[in-house]
């Protein structure tokens, strides 16, 4: 509070002489009250508090604070200055040290730091670490070195013969330093020359010529002659050149020239021999249970492929290694080959370590132009088969209580590194609020998967071979029970089929040409079955759970990238269903059978199939607001579009592929699956199953949230969270009105006109608990907007207006500012 009436006094101050003509000022009311002398006294006390704020009492004697300096970029020819701001902001960067932060012209942090002087520990010891800056002093400014460093970066940009000097503005307590830069014309690239030497490197250098960094008419620029080096040597990694050097490589540059340069690139004559030839590899080994204390090597090898392999018969069969290898003997070595064999053995998650060493072949003399090389591919396995078993708790707005999963894995089920995750679950939750008071769910099932490190696409062979990771197919293969008591039972059953993999590090494609799933309910109990009288959408949601369906998703994940500031993360997805089986049974000329709700259906085993395609979009955006890359300060963005739509054999999408708003990991400041669809709420009669209402065909969500460190391993955040769900088709079940009461006759269907409007919006704060291996979240968040006019609306009673058919809906206010706060508790992060 000082420090800002203090800041308040300067302006005063700064605003009055200013003014080229002082205007005798009126004094203030409230200082008028004061004695001439106290005003005096008030006004020294403001300005000691000012120099407080400002940090120079804590100057010491006889030095000055440096406050910083300044770059200015002048042309000594009068033309312009080609990409001049890049120039300054390059000069900029190499000034050091930098002086102590300010907020206009008040320096807190060195308020803290004077705090912990001579202190260990207590208040002002933590303040002055937490907050504090010691003072920069301008004695520890070296002018000379910083315009060194500015020479040196004008000189590699090609701005020749430069001058820069050092102007030293001495104040009284103070001090800075303008640094003035004076630069010609920047020299061009005017030819560009490669080694013409009739040998193999020299023929394998010009080779790589049409894919050169240096351009001419360029700028001259050292770093592109660094970053060509660099390029140069990759590529003849990759064409044998095992024991070469960028070092090896020399750019001589004629500078004679009227602004212009020749480059002539040279390999210099001191490079050995070795480095200067490329290399066949002559025999592989593959030792797939290579120990520290490893006497494999004693035994005695098979050939498989050309490879000298070391059988281990009860892990794996020579194929599925030999698969996963890509250095071949009597190829010619690339490095390209030797990553590749890393990363896909790797990626088989049957090995802790993988290992590639390349030696000279000794018993092989190399030949006038190629070398030999040895390697051997040494794999550190991780134990075959796990058992693993896991103690949970679930907790949701819905229900809460604990589980246990226990699983089995064996990493090599048929001996070619197919892995096998068999995993049983069971749990016992009770429901939370009066809506499920006395409901218990219990759940138990089995399912199991098989991960096979190829793709099988019979009577094709892919293989991939230009890819770093492991392609893969997968086998599903589950069942669940649930019993919700109160409700129904409900058995679960899923197959599918498919193929996982990847292009690159950040780009993961899945298509699943097999996706079977069937949900059979029994022993439903009155109170369901009321709830499904009275809603014939849920009732058809619950009966057509029969999917045929096929689906492909895209993935782009910048996160694996965690150096960059700034990271995306996209991923795009379509779902088809009972497509196929429609078009059979029309072909077939099969009969349409007629369901309970009078629609003409297809039906396969007696069972009507869902046939809808879907298309799910998630965007997020993750922007780190320090350069720092191990700090957890950043803005965290989403956005989730989603639309369902059911066609012909259907007319609602399954229960369980249908959208829900709100939750711990939604819109979190109304309860899951709360929201919607559109304007549509919840009777206050209709506590006997809402829960299971508040779902639709289209999804619109965006959350926005700043996470920010607080202490070692504890993170706060603030966020804000809108989105709702809508029906492609209105369900008079669930009626919805206008602010005065009247039904508007939407029910729930999307409108292109209006569903801005619909938003529900929510914002709070969190704290996260984030130890690495688990992240335990609390979100306390209150609504801001309602999707629906928030007033308690009484039944209509204008004849005019027709109350929905069979019920007439009563409605309280719901609450608003920090009453209506919802306390969120989750796993991991919300996105």
């Amino acid at each position: 509070m000082l420090c800002m009436t203090f800041f308040l006094t300067d302006a005063l101050i700064r605003n009055k002489t200013e003014q080229s003509v002082p205007e005798p000022q009126p004094i203030p009311a409230f200082l008028s009250r004061f004695p001439r002398a106290g005003r005096r006294l008030a006004a020294g006390l403001l300005l000691a508090g000012l120099a407080g704020c400002s940090g120079l009492k804590f100057i010491p004697d006889n030095a000055r604070l440096y406050t910083g300096s300044t770059v200015t970029l002048k042309s000594a020819t009068d033309t312009p200055i080609p990409n001049e701001a890049a120039v300054q902001t390059e000069l900029t960067n190499v000034i050091s040290p930098q002086p102590n932060a300010s907020i206009l012209g008040m320096r807190p942090k060195l308020y803290f730091w004077h705090m912990g002087v001579g202190k260990k520990k207590g208040l002002g010891h933590w303040l002055a670490n937490k907050y504090g800056e010691a003072p920069v002093l301008f004695s520890a400014v070296d002018t000379a070195r910083v315009a060194g460093l500015m020479l040196n970066r004008l000189n590699n940009d090609g701005f020749f013969k430069p001058e820069v000097r050092s102007n030293i503005k001495l104040e009284e307590r103070t001090a800075s330093v303008d640094y003035q830069a004076r630069v010609n014309r920047p020299y061009l690239i005017k030819e560009i020359f490669f080694p013409e030497r009739d040998t193999l490197l020299d023929r394998d250098i010009r080779a790589t010529q049409a894919g050169t960094l240096l351009k001419v008419g360029e700028p001259y620029n050292l770093q592109t002659f660094v970053n060509e080096r660099l390029r140069i040597d990759a590529a003849l990694k990759n064409r044998g050149y095992y024991y070469f050097a960028p070092d090896y490589l020399l750019f001589q540059v004629d500078s004679t020239l009227d602004n212009q340069v020749n480059v002539y690139l040279k390999v210099k004559a001191s490079i050995p021999a070795k480095a200067a030839q490329p290399y066949v590899l002559n025999r592989v080994t593959l030792d797939t249970d290579y120990t520290l204390q490893d006497t494999t090597m004693n035994e005695t090898p098979i050939r498989y492929r050309g490879y000298r392999y070391y059988p281990d018969e009860s892990m794996f069969k020579a194929k599925a290694i030999a698969n996963a290898t890509f250095l071949y003997p009597d190829s010619l070595y690339r490095r390209r080959r030797s990553d590749q064999t890393l990363s896909r053995l790797m990626s088989l998650g049957t090995f802790r370590f993988v290992d590639i060493q390349f030696r000279p072949a000794r018993n092989k003399p190399d030949s006038l132009q190629y070398g030999f090389l040895n390697s051997v591919v040494r794999m550190t396995q991780v134990p075959k088969k796990s058992l693993r078993a896991e103690v949970q708790m679930n907790v949701s707005n819905l229900f809460v209580g604990p589980g246990v999963v226990v699983q089995y894995r064996n990493r090599s089920a048929l001996r070619g590194a197919e892995q096998l995750l068999i995993n049983a679950k069971a749990s016992v939750e009770t429901g939370q609020g009066d809506a499920l008071s006395g409901v218990t769910s219990t759940q138990y099932g089995i399912d199991a998967q098989l991960l096979v490190p190829r793709l099988i696409t019979p009577p094709f062979d892919i293989r991939l071979r230009n890819s770093d990771f492991q392609p893969r197919t997968f086998f599903e293969l589950g069942v669940k029970y649930v019993d919700r008591t109160k409700y129904f039972t409900q058995q679960v059953f899923n197959a599918g089929y498919g193929y996982t993999w990847k292009t690159k590090l950040t780009n993961e494609q899945r298509l699943q040409p097999i996706d079977l799933q069937y949900v059979r309910l029994s022993n439903i109990q009155p109170v369901f079955e009321n709830l499904l009288n009275e809603r014939p959408f849920l009732r058809q949601s619950f009966r057509q759970q029969f999917i045929l369906g096929s689906s492909y998703t895209y993935t782009y994940n910048q996160q694996v990238l965690e150096q960059r500031r700034n990271q995306i993360y996209f991923s795009g997805g379509v779902e088809l269903s009972g497509n196929l089986a429609y078009l059979l049974k029309n072909l077939g000329g099969d009969a349409k059978e007629t369901t309970e709700d009078g629609q003409q259906v297809y039906k396969i085993a007696n069972q009507q199939f869902s046939q809808y395609s879907k298309l799910n979009l998630e965007l997020r955006n993750y922007y780190r607001t320090s350069s720092n890359p191990t700090s957890g300060n950043k803005i965290a963005g989403r956005l989730l579009i989603g639309a369902g739509l059911p066609y012909l054999n259907s007319r609602v999408l399954p229960y369980f592929k249908q959208y829900g708003i709100g939750g711990p990991n939604s819109v979190r400041a109304f309860a899951a699956r709360g929201v919607g669809p559109g304007t549509y709420r919840v009777p206050n009669e209709n506590s006997n199953g809402g829960f299971y209402d508040q779902v639709g065909d289209i999804r619109l969500e965006g959350n926005l949230e700043y996470r920010h460190d607080l202490f070692p391993y504890v993170k706060g955040a603030v966020f804000i969270d809108a989105g709702n769900i809508w029906l492609v088709n209105a369900d008079a079940s669930r009626a919805t009105f206008d602010s005065s009461g009247k039904p508007d006759g939407l029910n729930g269907q999307f409108q292109f006109n209006s569903f801005f409007k619909e938003l529900a919006v929510g914002a709070g704060v969190g704290i996260r608990i984030d130890v690495q291996f688990f992240v335990i979240r609390l979100d306390a968040a209150v609504p801001i907007r309602y999707p629906y006019a928030n007033t308690a609306i009484q039944p209509p009673v204008d004849p005019t207006i027709p109350a929905p058919p069979g019920k007439v809906f009563t409605f309280d206010e719901s609450p608003t500012g920090i009453g209506a706060y919802r306390l969120n508790i989750g796993i991991g992060y919300p996105f």
